[in-house]
């Protein structure tokens, strides 16, 4: 077996570990298509970039990625990265590998994708992107936020490095994932957390006094307008103005904002002079505002300006794993212990797909705390079965009719497909008896019952 010892960087010429490879040289490309990332583990932070060949992954010191995690066997996984894709091997390791929460022996890898090894994750990050590639942060907080799972360890990383600075930030994601505690977190973790706090709601202010609102006015300015006012950028002076649903912004108004974001200084209605202010603005939006910049509802300029920081809160559906430790903050929050909740009650809202994230999440458990599970949100309907199949086909043959529909269409029909199996052959193992079924499957009773229903499967004697 040849093997070779080389150093690879990209076009810009960047200097990186030194990898050992069973490729030849021959065969190698110059440019790194893809960067492994060490998120978590102890080796977190560190990067190898790869180009076609094999490489192997382990605690052995004779592997090309060599890892320090205890429980990474020392040959535990092979990269095999091609042309037109990545395979990645499972060798025989003590405790497994795993994509995304699913345990594999081989897998096809699309980039972007997540590995475990043990208590190490790696990312496949394409070139491209490596600037965002981020290690995973230890805490499970950010001020109010909430959340241990990967996506949002992500976060918390991402905005421990913006508080400490003074940019503005645009912060982004669905109804209620927490962009107002998102901004209060940055302001409480930066360095003007001794000064005030302002927010202004821009899609609960009447057009006709945003411009009071944001600049305040002076006496006269119009009819109501007694006395002089302050605006939300004066009185946030020395410490963080935030601006939620700036994305409602009339275009009118939108030149006067970014006036004050590149001068920082603000007119009020009616007055002559400008007043400079000190402050940082922290901007949040559901809406696409890129989408809303070419359609010419909202000035390139202005967007720029507000997104010199970006972040991203994902919903919760992404990252249901985060959901009880979310219900047990809540109950922590109403002055009530985890027990005021019942397990069956949990696996249910383990369930939800919450599409109103975490805010409908507080308010649900706040309902049902008070009024008990008859305030559970209804599961939705059950998608429709699949065509059926031919009893000698394996799962290999249902494949393609999956590749024929769209991408999340044919995920749901191969999710559907494995639990119906999983579930009919675990009736059968145990005798259809769902407590033995639920303790050897490892799911809540309460839960693996609800899976019977979804699929029409008759249970049998509990």
């Amino acid at each position: 077996m040849v093997r070779a010892v080389a150093r690879f960087g990209d076009d810009s010429g960047e200097e990186d570990r030194q990898l050992r490879t069973d490729a030849l040289p021959a065969i190698r490309s110059a440019r790194v298509r893809v960067r492994l990332v060490v998120l978590s583990g102890p080796d977190a932070g560190q990067s190898y970039p790869l180009t076609p060949g094999r490489y192997r992954v382990g605690a052995d010191a004779g592997s090309d990625v060599i890892l320090a995690d205890r429980a990474v066997s020392r040959s535990h996984l092979l990269l095999d990265v091609r042309e037109d894709g990545i395979q990645a091997v499972d060798v025989g390791s003590r405790n497994g590998s795993f994509c995304e929460g699913m345990r594999f022996t081989t897998l096809e890898v699309r980039p972007g994708a997540v590995l475990t090894l043990g208590t190490t994750e790696l990312k496949l990050v394409p070139e491209a992107e490596k600037a965002h590639a981020l290690p995973l942060s230890n805490r499970e907080r950010f001020g109010n936020l909430v959340g241990q799972s990967r996506r949002m360890r992500e976060v918390f990383t991402l905005l421990e490095r913006v508080a400490q600075g003074e940019s503005d930030v645009l912060i982004q994601g669905e109804t209620g994932t927490g962009k107002e505690l998102c901004a209060e977190g940055l302001h409480l973790h930066g360095g003007r957390s001794k000064g005030p706090f302002v927010i202004v709601d821009l899609a609960g202010v009447a057009p006709q006094l945003l411009e009071s609102e944001l600049f305040g006015h002076v006496k006269g300015a119009f009819t109501g307008a007694q006395a002089d006012r302050a605006g939300a950028f004066e009185r946030a002076h020395g410490g963080t103005l935030f601006l939620d649903e700036v994305g409602e912004l009339p275009l009118e108004v939108q030149p006067r904002l970014l006036r004050a974001l590149e001068r920082r200084q603000v007119k009020r209605v009616g007055a002559n002079d400008y007043r400079s202010v000190n402050v940082r603005v922290v901007a949040a939006t559901h809406q696409d505002l890129e989408g809303a910049v070419k359609a010419g509802r909202f000035r390139g300029d202005l967007f720029h300006r507000l997104a010199v920081l970006r972040a991203t809160l994902p919903p919760l559906r992404e990252r249901p794993e985060d959901i009880p430790l979310l219900i047990d903050t809540v109950l922590e929050r109403m002055g009530k212990p985890p027990s005021a909740l019942s397990d069956q009650t949990r696996a249910l809202l383990a369930q939800y797909p919450w599409p109103g994230n975490v805010r409908e999440l507080r308010n649900v458990v706040d309902r049902v705390v008070s009024l008990g599970e008859s305030a559970l949100p209804e599961l939705p309907d059950t998608p429709a079965p699949r065509p059926a199949l031919s009893p000698d086909l394996g799962p290999e043959d249902t494949l393609p009719l999956a590749l024929e529909l769209p991408f999340k269409e044919a995920k749901e029909r191969l999710i559907e497909g494995f639990e119906r199996d999983y579930l009919r052959t675990l009736l059968e193992r145990c005798g259809g008896n769902v407590s033995k079924a639920s303790r050897e499957a490892g799911i809540d009773r309460v839960y693996l019952r609800k899976l019977l229903r979804k699929h029409g499967l008759v249970s049998g004697p509990d």
